[in-house]
């Protein structure tokens, strides 16, 4: 379906209203006025976009400010930004391969962190032999922080069946946990405590909770000090300073819409009929399923998920995005639609847990 304008909650096609539950705008803030003020007066600052290196002589003081703040919230000693996710993926990978003699993934790693010398983790329900190998002493190991398909972050306890003599660096993709997971949105790096990960690094997109088109990448200092030192670093743009100064400013309403989401998870668990076929939990903003059935229900009904193939993906991914912005109505109408395809599909006899 072609639009000619953001898809919002909702959004309009030959004068026909559409509720949308997809994207990655977790916190509603993409098309927020409050929240665009602050970016037209961020621009007005510092122009629409600043083409300059990030080594070069002249040094914009936002970046340090925005990149500290950061380092705080995600509880690293440093952070720097790049211009996209994508970008931190491969130049994290990138520093990550001349720091270590063996790289692994876990199934179903998002491609920015994928490299074609990268071996699976995991070989027939086991960790890889070459894990065991003693002439690899340094390991990096990369992850999704939240799995594809999945609602709750990755279970990192099989790396403590590697060997203690390892030095291991752990490389997490938290571009779907920045900003909703975590008591500051800070993410769920901290939540783990593997006492055998020597380094720990996160690369992120900000272009979905946070709503702002770049990316990061949070470590050790001197992790940090070799990224700057990259070709590909110096040669290269470095993030939109407006942006950064909107993060900076607009750090009050990403609390205030990081509790709206919360208690829009909290709604539809409350009123929605459990299903086997939906994976949902009320800590994370999407509902997964594989039913084309339910999709056209949805759609036939001018409610739009998200549904693509994905790189990760088996089949068709289909996802429906819970935002902060979505109104209890909104709500609703999406949750009578679950709960619907529940009865038709189970024989469910009780009442619809909501009144529309």
């Amino acid at each position: 379906m072609q639009v000619n304008e953001i898809p919002n909650r909702v959004f309009y096609k030959n004068g026909e209203e559409f509720l949308y539950f997809g994207g990655t705008n977790y916190l509603g803030v993409t098309t927020l006025p409050e929240f665009q003020n602050m970016l037209l007066a961020s621009l007005q600052k510092w122009g629409t976009s600043y083409g300059s290196s990030r080594s070069a002589n002249i040094q914009l003081d936002v970046y340090k400010t925005a990149e500290e703040l950061l380092a705080k919230q995600i509880g690293t000693e440093a952070a720097v930004s790049i211009s996209s996710g994508m970008l931190a993926g491969k130049l994290a990978l990138e520093q990550l391969q001349h720091t270590t003699d063996l790289v692994f993934h876990f199934p179903n790693t998002h491609p920015a962190l994928l490299h074609p010398f990268s071996l699976p983790l995991i070989q027939n329900g086991k960790l890889n032999p070459f894990l065991l190998d003693p002439t690899v002493s340094r390991i990096g190991i990369v992850a999704d922080a939240i799995p594809s398909l999945e609602v709750t972050p990755i279970d990192l306890s099989i790396l403590q069946d590697i060997p203690s003599d390892k030095e291991i660096t752990l490389l997490l993709d938290e571009s779907h946990s920045i900003g909703i997971l975590g008591d500051h949105g800070q993410g769920v790096l901290s939540q783990y405590e593997l006492p055998n990960v020597h380094h720990k690094i996160i690369i992120a997109s900000l272009g979905k909770a946070i709503g702002l088109s770049g990316g990061i990448i949070a470590g050790d200092s001197q992790f940090i000090a070799e990224i700057k030192k990259q070709q590909n670093f110096v040669g290269a743009s470095g993030m939109n300073p407006a942006f950064l100064e909107t993060f900076v400013s607009a750090q009050t309403l990403y609390h205030l819409q990081r509790q709206q989401l919360k208690d829009n998870l909290n709604y539809v668990a409350k009123h929605l009929i459990h299903n086997s076929a939906f994976t949902f939990t009320k800590d994370y903003p999407a509902i997964y399923f594989d039913h084309e059935e339910l999709l056209q229900l949805l759609l036939g009904n001018n409610i739009i998920p998200t549904s693509f193939p994905y790189p990760t993906a088996s089949g068709k991914l289909s996802r429906i995005v819970i935002s902060a912005h979505h109104t209890k109505t909104d709500l609703d109408k999406m949750v009578q639609q679950l709960n619907t395809f529940t009865q038709m599909n189970t024989g469910f006899e009780g009442d619809i847990r909501f009144v529309l």
